[in-house]
């Protein structure tokens, strides 16, 4: 048949469904009928018209009503609402036992600190320092025993105490993965604290005046800092007590828990930091009844909602009590790579399919990856051996300058740098490798024939990515941010797909930009989980400002390095480097832990746009036509 004389017999029916499709009153019976018609005639033309307008044209109307039919539905308000009104407290219901823990384990801490500052009077120096109880004792004296509030302006002392708050809040709950130790230790420092604190206001007759003051802002403050504590605690139980679940997937679903509380904590957090910047600034001029009542409706609103309206809503749904606690830890064997994910689902499946690659990707890093980074570090660090005797601001940045060489100091730095950008290129044509190959055995030989097709296409298209993170200053980062999307897909492009370089090289562009959303939120999410991950390790407040320096807040690396420096100061002078050269060990485990992570996302995204633009899954559909058995299933429809 003529193509002229096709069109003609069939323009009607093509029209009919366009305006069918718009149309939001349609007849869903006339529509399905008339995309059963266009998908075949869209079969038709791709054998007779292979290159003619009009099967671009049908694969359009096809390929419009697949996009459309897995379109991502966006988020309403009303399901925001909802978990707020019934998920969250849920949460809390089912965590409650956890958090009654905390509260008594805090109140007893306090009474500690009560108890040991009646037995020794010197006791709150020791938990609060000479200068702090010195400058108390003069407020005192002078009538003023509060004035502390009063010293800062307004809008600085709000940015600060809500900041601390903060970081106090989530390091409670984060240090609670340790076995809940960590936890209990933040629960005791601080309990002692407020104990001792107390009973010191006590013993100079000021118990009430100091009680107003403090419980202002306190009543959301320290009950912030209990229930994060709960919340660190119900994380911890989930590896303490798996139950039947395996351990990570007990923590899986205990953490997901742990978080949605500490989330709930941060509206009470800030207004904690506004009460004692704005209110308890102006605590002189306050009358008596508004404290009063300013404290008790504090008090009644963390009663309401983290006690009596959590088991209101427990009552209300008791169905659901036990609904959301049972986790989907099936496994699931295969990936379909012709399928368009939302975010959601890219960072889900990445997850599943680096547990998958794993085993691949440890045999490449372990024989090729390490062995070279090694060599650049122990090059890197004979070149500033100097520099390595010191202790630096944020530790992490620096090191990351000197391992890699972005200080660029000599001509050695130079030339490292450039042979990073090749280790980054292996890394990330390893990790498309092993996912194009995830139902395949391990073959040297296929790796190094990947390589040599692509490898020098995902080192040129991963290059700026890579040069802008490396080189630009953190305060432009934070506007690079929103540029890194447009070249987010082009290193996959170039590892993934088929056809000439220029046409690889072009797609990925093409891609990165229609895809740009979607890598903007997924950049943000691996950011928000890199630092979250990194805390332990390199906290943002443990800042060095010399080396002699003790950081605002230790974390676990800078005891770790302690420990390292100990050891080395008994054979060296230097010990220092040594204490260093670790942090430059752990910093190169956490890289390549993660960065295979962020790599995945970006072929999971690369797989979607393609399948929005070349529809290969419908097409696979097409090919599936007629293959179906009536009376029995076959492989067909189970892919």
């Amino acid at each position: 048949m003529k193509e002229t004389k096709f069109i003609e017999q069939n323009k009607k029916k093509w029209n009919r469904f366009e305006e069918l499709y718009e149309s939001k009153s349609n007849n869903p019976d006339e529509l399905s009928d008339l995309y059963m018609d266009i998908t075949d005639d869209l079969s038709y033309a791709q054998t007779f018209y292979r290159r003619r307008t009009v099967r671009v044209y049908l694969n359009k109307l096809a390929q419009t009503v697949y996009t459309g039919v897995h379109k991502q539905k966006g988020e309403s308000i009303r399901r925001f609402l909802d978990v707020w009104k019934i998920s969250l407290p849920l949460e809390i219901y089912r965590s409650r036992k956890s958090l009654l823990f905390a509260l008594v384990a805090f109140c007893v801490y306090a009474l500690i600190g009560v108890v040991t500052t009646m037995i020794d009077p010197n006791f709150p120096r020791v938990v609060m320092g000479d200068g702090y109880v010195n400058m108390t004792i003069e407020n005192i004296q002078n009538g003023n025993p509060l004035k502390v509030y009063e010293d800062t302006d307004q809008m600085a002392m709000f940015v600060n105490i809500t900041t601390n708050n903060m970081k106090v809040a989530f390091l409670t709950f984060f240090v609670g993965f340790f076995f809940t130790i960590g936890t209990h230790m933040m629960l005791f420092y601080n309990g002692v604290m407020l104990g001792a604190f107390q009973y010191f206001f006590k013993a100079k007759g000021l118990l009430i005046t100091s009680f107003l003051g403090i419980w202002i802002h306190g009543a959301f403050e320290i009950s912030a800092i209990v229930l994060a504590g709960g919340a660190g605690i119900t994380a911890g139980n989930g590896l303490l007590f798996p139950g039947s679940y395996t351990r990570l997937q007990s923590l899986q679903l205990s953490t997901k828990r742990g978080l949605k509380i500490m989330m709930s904590l941060v509206p009470f957090i800030i207004a904690a930091g506004f009460l004692e910047s704005y209110v308890t600034h102006n605590y002189q001029n306050l009358p008596e009844w508004s404290k009063w009542t300013l404290i008790l409706f504090s008090f009644a609103f963390i009663l309401f909602f983290y006690v009596f309206y959590p088991i209101y809503v427990a009552r209300k749904y008791p169905e659901l009590i036990d609904r959301e606690e049972v986790g989907n830890f099936q496994e699931r064997k295969g990936f379909n790579f012709h399928k368009i994910r939302g975010s959601g689902e890219v960072l889900a499946d990445s997850f599943r399919m680096y547990r998958t690659i794993f085993q691949k990707l440890s045999r490449v890093f372990i024989t090729i990856v390490i062995p070279i980074i090694a060599v650049l570090v122990v090059l890197q660090n004979s070149n500033h051996y100097d520099l390595q005797k010191t202790q630096y601001w944020y530790d992490w940045a620096s090191q990351l300058e000197f391992m890699i060489g972005y200080c660029f100091i000599n001509g050695q730095d130079y030339l490292i740098f450039t042979i990073w950008t090749f280790v980054f290129a292996l890394i990330f044509s390893t990790v498309f490798w092993a996912m194009q190959s995830t139902d395949e055995e391990f073959s040297w030989k296929q790796f190094f024939n990947y390589l040599k097709k692509r490898f020098f296409g995902i080192w040129l298209a991963n290059l700026f990515f890579a040069l802008s993170c490396l080189l630009l200053p953190w305060y432009f980062l934070l506007f690079a941010i929103f540029l890194l999307p447009f070249f987010f897909l082009n290193a996959a492009a170039m590892g993934i797909s088929n056809g000439k370089f220029k046409e690889r090289f072009r797609k990925g562009f093409r891609y990165s930009k229609q895809h740009y959303g979607k890598s903007l939120v997924l950049l943000l999410i691996l950011i928000c989980l890199t630092a979250i991950i990194l805390q332990p390790i390199a906290l943002v407040f443990s800042i060095h400002n010399s080396w002699t320096n003790e950081p605002e807040m230790r974390d676990l690396l800078d005891m770790l390095a302690d420990f390292v420096k100990r050891i080395a100061m008994i054979y060296t002078d230097d010990y220092m480097v040594w204490a260093n050269f670790f942090r430059q060990f752990v910093y190169i485990i956490f890289i390549l832990g993660l960065l295979p992570l962020l790599i995945i996302t970006m072929g999971f995204g690369y797989f979607s746009e393609r399948e929005k633009t070349e529809v290969m899954g419908l097409r696979n559909q097409f090919e599936k036509f007629g293959k179906r058995s009536n009376t029995q299933e076959s492989k067909v429809d189970f892919e």
